[in-house]
């Protein structure tokens, strides 16, 4: 009976539980079986893993190369894109230095503002740390300028009658090489870890060559290249020219003599006896004309996997052992998280919205769990956006208008005054009576939702009561962006800002109150900004203010207007948008409102 009861309480009916029994015994003869193979798999995985470590290494080695050639073409590239540039370059290799400094100086003083060579090699010379020597050899005048690292510069003479200099530098052969031992000399550069990368210079009008740029890389900085190889190296990298001569070693055993193992790295063995057998790998690169060579001694490689088939014994065992323990221990979690899931949808269903699941795992049920209380979040979202805004934006209209109950009384009475006071010649009593009515008549309209054309407009017929009313003591602006006026926003949106300064902010005292109302898009969102001249606020009085509008359960003051329209934004569109206030006394005070242009209608007139 027991095992009956057990069998349908945690088998039958449980998917969990056969799910689980089915995968430990997959696990467990698979691991029996594939222990018997997995040594002589995982030897040569990790051979293969090693050599493709080095050739990470290796490819990393020649981006850093190529980005070295590239760096030489880019620099002949700008001297042939510059006019003037390739021009006083010409004049350089083709002139001596004085007669050069002297051109400088006429273009200088007939106003002909040009890229000095000279400091533009200077300047290339500081861009790459890299660089050890930057020399710019003239064929026709046989001559050699020289940047060094330190920044000092100087003109060589190596005519052919003192130097096979000449010779050398007119024998084609490929970008990339190593400096050659006649350059040094003259130079007195020495540094053993040096690779060269030159380019024929032309003249840009008649292509005739008149030069040679070389530059001196310094080859133990390539060490870089490899910081963030995923594995430390084994073996050695080397970067080989046609004739053999090393131009990179990470070993530091084979600079300044030809490779000796040339012939083994030609060849198309995958081991090659050298010091000792090696695997041997090859990257050529065929801008440049050099070779990228990896070596990784077979003894290396091998001590890779010494104690594998020791570790695979163990690891089999332990994993037979969790594949026996862990579906247990996973049972009684799954099924007590599938408990807990089921009596709080239990609860939800009886009306307890404030309930929530307490799981921080990411597994499936987790997900459900987070969905679920993401659900009934959205859910009070929408509670509150539909209920408190709407109950926001009633007691504006009511603040606003107070005698709504026969608004058509009150049009006629207000028609009935503005006659009369253009019968008697007040002009601007009549206007101001026209736009409290426009006021009062668009307050009790029906549809909550107007244009923000229609909103901007409301601001101006009620700013427009108060300009009368002070005369030359009060003025504003209206700016909107053509495309936002069809916007749809709130009813009494802005009025209740406009509100607030005519109420705090006007100061009667002076003559040259302004107010300016803009309103533009940034992005995907709509800014309107009212900044005033007028009194402004304290500091103590701007951080009570805020604190006020953050706090949509503080006690309401003297802030109804900002409140109201502050909360009903961020109900709406969420607690991303609303209003920010900026306040200095005397100095006037700056009310943003922002919300996301998400109900922009078609009508594109201005306001």
């Amino acid at each position: 009976m027991k095992f009956g009861k057990l069998y349908r309480n945690y088998i039958r009916n449980n998917l969990f539980v056969k799910v689980i029994f089915v995968l430990a015994l997959i696990v467990n003869a698979t691991i029996i079986t594939l222990s018997y193979l997995l040594f002589n798999l995982l030897s040569a995985s990790v051979i293969e893993g090693e050599l493709n470590n080095q050739k990470q290494a290796m490819d990393r080695i020649n981006r850093y190369l190529e980005q070295k050639y590239d760096w030489m073409q880019d620099a002949v590239s700008d001297i042939y894109r510059n006019g003037a540039l390739a021009s006083n370059v010409s004049y350089f290799l083709k002139h001596s230095y004085g007669d050069y400094v002297q051109y400088m100086l006429d273009q200088n003083y007939e106003g002909i503002g040009s890229t000095d060579a000279v400091s533009y090699f200077a300047g290339r010379m500081e861009s790459d740390p890299d660089i050890q020597n930057i020399i710019l050899y003239s064929s026709q005048r046989q001559e050699m300028y020289v940047y060094d690292s330190r920044g000092a510069s100087r003109l060589y003479d190596v005519n052919a009658t003192r130097s096979y200099l000449p010779e050398i530098m007119a024998a084609e052969g490929p970008a990339a090489s190593v400096p050659n031992v006649w350059v040094r000399k003259t130079i007195n550069q020495w540094n053993p870890q040096l690779y060269g990368m030159r380019s024929r210079l032309n003249d840009k009008n008649s292509l005739e060559n008149i030069g040679q740029l070389l530059v001196y890389f310094d080859a133990g900085m390539a060490g870089r290249a490899l910081e963030h190889n995923r594995a430390p190296l084994k073996g050695t990298i080397l970067v080989l020219t046609q004739d053999g001569q090393v131009m990179l070693d990470t070993s530091n055993r084979y600079y300044g003599a030809p490779f000796p193992y040339l012939e083994q790295v030609r060849s198309l063995n995958a081991i090659e006896k050298l010091d000792e057998p090696a695997y041997i790998s090859t990257l050529p690169q065929n801008k440049a004309g050099y070779t990228v060579v990896g070596l990784s001694p077979v003894r290396e490689v091998a001590e890779a996997y010494a104690g594998l088939k020791r570790t695979i014994v163990l690891v089999s065992a332990v994993c037979i052992s969790v594949a026996i323990v862990i579906p247990s221990l996973v049972i009684v979690s799954v099924s007590r998280r599938t408990n807990r899931i089921v009596l709080f949808m239990k609860k939800v269903e009886n009306g307890n919205l404030t309930a929530r699941l307490q799981d921080p795992r990411e597994d499936e049920l987790g997900q459900i769990s987070h969905s679920f209380n993401e659900m009934l979040d959205e859910l009070n979202r929408r509670i509150d956006r539909e209920y408190k805004a709407e109950i926001r934006l009633k007691q504006t209209e009511l603040s606003a208008l107070q005698a709504r109950i026969k608004p058509h009384f009150l049009y006629n009475t207000l028609e009935v005054i503005r006659m009369r006071a253009v019968s008697r010649g007040a002009d601007d009593v009549a206007e101001m009576i026209y736009s409290l009515a426009a006021l009062f008549r668009n307050s009790v309209s029906a549809n909550p939702e107007c244009t923000l054309r229609e909103e901007l407009e409301m601001c101006r017929l009620y700013l427009e009561l108060f300009r009368i009313r002070y005369k030359d003591k009060f003025a504003y602006k209206v700016e909107c962006e053509p495309e936002l006026a069809s916007a749809v926003v709130f009813r009494l949106l802005l009025q209740p800002l406009v509100e607030n300064y005519i109420v705090h902010g006007l100061d009667t005292e002076r003559s040259d109150n302004l107010l300016e109302l803009q309103a533009y898009r940034d992005g995907e969102l709509i800014v309107v900004r009212l900044r005033d001249n007028g009194k402004g606020m304290k500091p103590e009085e701007l951080k009570s203010l805020v604190r006020e509008l953050a706090d949509p359960e503080s006690p309401e003051g003297t802030s109804f207007g900002l409140r109201s329209v502050n909360d009903r934004l961020k109900l709406t569109y969420g607690p991303a948008y609303g209003l920010t206030l900026e306040s200095e006394p005397g100095a006037g005070t700056t009310v943003t409102a922002v919300w996301p242009a998400d109900k922009e209608g078609a009508d594109s007139d201005d306001v």
